[in-house]
């Protein structure tokens, strides 16, 4: 989760910290100077790296890139803190603000690398990629000429964006053709929208928040205004909403309590914590645009971060029944700095904790009721989370176990759920937006939204949920 708020909060305090810390070293005015140790000194540090790169300037078998050299020591620095703190150079950095802005340059197809083969997740609506007619589940295999299969997704991504007007030739294969597919694309700038709102039978909002962008509170907003002209319309009333969280990996911080918000009359929606102290704490304000119907948030184990905060807080709140799966656990915020020369750095800089004090970091949000899907339920596969990536934060003032797993062996689930679960398939939910979801949810093969929305209406105990 990324927060604008907070790196303001506290990156000046630091920057204060940090130029005191080098007027101690200088003994500039300090009477503390002299007692700054050798080995405690920043400069020892970086002696003992630059005598490292003097003697593999001088001795390594070939001539080496000096530049190249110190972005993988910064890197490696930045990547020993935990699996989200992270040193970009200019051009991934650049990558990184085009995806939190919800737009780039490019053709218009969400991708995975599965089985080390680029899959099309899907294309993103109106983008030069579905007026060209690429489908969901295609899979490439070539972009310009170069081989697509096994080679890193950062890597592939970057070049099939490039400037508006710029030609990307892409080499598709899809099931149930023989022959490879050739797409000659013309890129353009590729605008992301980050929500989805759709009216269900019954009179049940649809909301799918894909991530947490700018803008998505202005889209939520915007859905909202055009649900309520549709109740209108239709003389129907909004009777409730279900909120889709699933495959949520987070965002920005800002954005997803300014969402809670329109769910919220009142109270806490989150606080961060800064080396055991309280660091922030945001309160709703009142008069949301949900704040007055019963809600079913739906999550999942992707569903991660800002996503989490937001089920987090409707669940302490009761205002929402959380359905599905135990969510990863990611509760902790980076702020992103600007470096000199068009890098950047996110750093993990909090912890955040629901309004009643559980810490979402290395445990998650707990569903009201469980549904296991078939794929997470796989035996000898169970799903991968925030606890189980190596140099994960620990719950706060627990020991942090830098232990290696082997990457072939099952990751115990440590955390139980409670509740009873029927196992159940889960549609990919990647692949979703509202345009797929069907208006009568016990036509389709969604089960979870097929619960939410059952819920909603209270077609399962009669009175429907109890969020209010």
């Amino acid at each position: 989760m990324i927060s604008r708020t907070l790196y303001k909060a506290l990156v000046l305090p630091l920057s204060a910290f940090v130029g005191g810390a080098f007027a101690q070293v200088l003994g500039l005015g300090s009477s503390h100077a002299e007692a700054t140790s050798r080995d405690t000194s920043p400069y020892a540090a970086v002696a003992q790296l630059g005598r490292v790169l003097v003697e593999i300037e001088n001795s390594y078998v070939e001539p080496v890139d000096r530049a190249k050299l110190v972005n993988g020591a910064i890197k490696g620095m930045v990547a020993e803190l935990d699996p989200h703190s992270a040193y970009m150079p200019p051009q991934d950095y650049t990558l990184f603000q085009n995806d939190t802005e919800g737009k780039f340059a490019g053709v218009g197809v969400e991708v995975d690398a599965r089985n080390d083969t680029l899959t099309i997740i899907a294309p993103i609506e109106g983008s030069p990629a579905e007026r060209a007619g690429i489908k969901s589940g295609d899979h490439i295999l070539t972009i310009d000429g170069a081989d697509a299969v096994g080679q890193g997704l950062d890597k592939l991504v970057r070049k099939m964006r490039g400037d508006p007007g710029t030609h990307v030739r892409l080499m598709i294969k899809r099931e149930g053709i023989a022959q490879p597919l050739v797409f000659d694309l013309v890129r353009e700038i590729i605008r992301v929208p980050s929500v989805a709102a759709k009216m269900l039978e019954g009179g049940v909002a649809y909301v799918r928040i894909k991530q947490f962008q700018e803008h998505t509170h202005d889209e939520l907003v915007a859905g909202a205004a055009r649900l309520r002209a549709l109740a209108t319309q239709s003389k129907k009333p909004i009777v409730g909403v279900v909120l889709d969280l699933r495959a949520n990996p987070g965002g920005l911080v800002d954005e997803a309590a300014e969402v809670a918000d329109e769910f919220l009359s009142s109270g806490t929606i989150y606080t961060t914590r800064h080396r055991g102290e309280v660091l922030d704490e945001v309160k709703a304000k009142g008069g949301g645009a949900f704040s007055d119907v019963p809600i079913v948030a739906l999550v999942n184990e992707y569903s991660a971060s800002a996503s989490e905060l937001v089920a987090g807080a409707l669940q302490d709140h009761k205002r929402a029944l959380i359905v599905g799966n135990h969510t990863f656990g990611k509760g902790s915020v980076q702020a992103i700095i600007a470096l000199p020369g068009g890098a950047g750095m996110r750093l993990t800089i909090a912890r955040y904790y629901t309004p009643s004090g559980h810490a979402i970091q290395a445990d998650g949000v707990h569903p009201d009721i469980v549904i296991e899907t078939t794929r997470v339920a796989t035996p000898g596969y169970p799903a991968v989370r925030e606890r189980d990536l190596e140099g994960a934060l620990p719950a706060e003032g627990q020991p942090r176990l830098d232990v290696e797993r082997d990457a072939g062996a099952p990751v115990p689930n440590v955390a139980g759920d409670a509740g009873a679960a029927s196992a159940a398939a889960e549609p990919d939910i990647m692949r979703s937006d509202a345009r797929n979801v069907p208006t009568d949810p016990m036509k389709g093969s969604d089960f979870v939204l097929r619960m939410g929305w059952q819920i909603v209406r209270g077609s399962l105990s009669g009175r429907g949920p109890k969020v209010r």
